[in-house]
């Protein structure tokens, strides 16, 4: 990449001229060069923290590095500039509510854990569903386990012995026509165990692709290892625990995620609170 650096006509290194500099809001997407390091980046996000305000960038490859805002730290555009934090934007106030979109109720204590439990396949899944749904969980007293898998599904649900006060929902991935796993699931049944799921190889690919800072999932040849894949393609390293993390970072709310998992785990919430 080609430094922007050098389409300025004055040879004097921007950050040491002594003319003012403009301040530019550091929105998301904007493109800008850190003057000691020549870094360039697309703005992740602004944070305040102990050491000041700063600036995430990502580059073309997928890196991250964070910078402090100090005045006429970057280029844009060839010139030199201040990021500033983006003014808040103005927003009619109402109720406080959940990542999941719920409505909070300020100081509520954990319900005592329910008998009942929801069943997702593996740690991703737990840990998305608590991103988003946790505060509902623990107010309903809903108890989040991961299975590493659903290959022993129908065992695992006798084992449980899901009654009337002892409710089991699960949430399995790539739940669709002729899948390993539709087959698995259509040998569970009764009427206090609920099966769902949503479309996707991974949990991953529930999150929407902005979101996890992607331009799209990238498609994974059958037989290949989906992570493993996906961090192959996007140029990402090979570890896949880092990979999620990164992807979990984007995740704030119910916005974050697609419609297909949104609606199979409300329901399954609502199948287990029944009573």
């Amino acid at each position: 990449m080609r430094s922007s650096r050098q389409y300025d006509p004055d040879p004097t290194p921007p950050w040491k001229r002594s003319v003012p500099v403009p301040e530019v809001p550091a929105e998301v997407d904007l493109v800008v060069e850190e003057v000691t390091t020549g870094f360039c980046g697309a703005v992740v996000r602004c944070e305040k923290t102990a050491q000041g305000l700063t600036v995430t960038l990502e580059d073309r490859f997928g890196k991250h590095r964070v910078f402090p805002m100090e005045p006429r730290g970057f280029l844009l555009e060839g010139r030199a500039v201040t990021l500033v934090r983006p003014a808040a934007v103005a927003t009619p106030r109402g109720p406080a509510r959940t990542a999941s979109g719920s409505i909070a109720v300020p100081g509520a204590r954990a319900r005592v854990a329910r008998a009942g439990r929801i069943y997702v396949e593996g740690r991703h899944d737990a840990e998305l569903v608590e991103r988003v749904w946790g505060d509902d969980l623990r107010i309903e007293g809903v108890v989040v386990e991961y299975l590493e898998g659903v290959d022993d599904l129908p065992s695992i649900v006798r084992s449980f012995g899901p009654g009337p006060d002892a409710r089991l929902g699960v949430l399995v991935d790539h739940l669709v026509p002729g899948s390993k796993e539709s087959r698995i699931a259509a040998e569970v049944t009764g009427e206090h165990v609920l099966v769902v799921g949503h479309p996707y190889v991974d949990v991953w690919e529930a999150v929407k692709p902005s979101s996890a800072g992607i331009a799209a999932w990238p498609s994974v040849p059958r037989g290949q290892d989906w992570k493993t894949g996906v961090c192959r393609a996007l140029g990402w390293p090979p570890n896949t625990g880092a990979a999620w993390q990164r992807i979990l970072s984007g995740v704030r709310s119910y916005k974050d995620l697609e419609p297909e998992l949104l609606g199979r785990v409300e329901e399954l919430i609502d199948f287990v609170t029944v009573g």
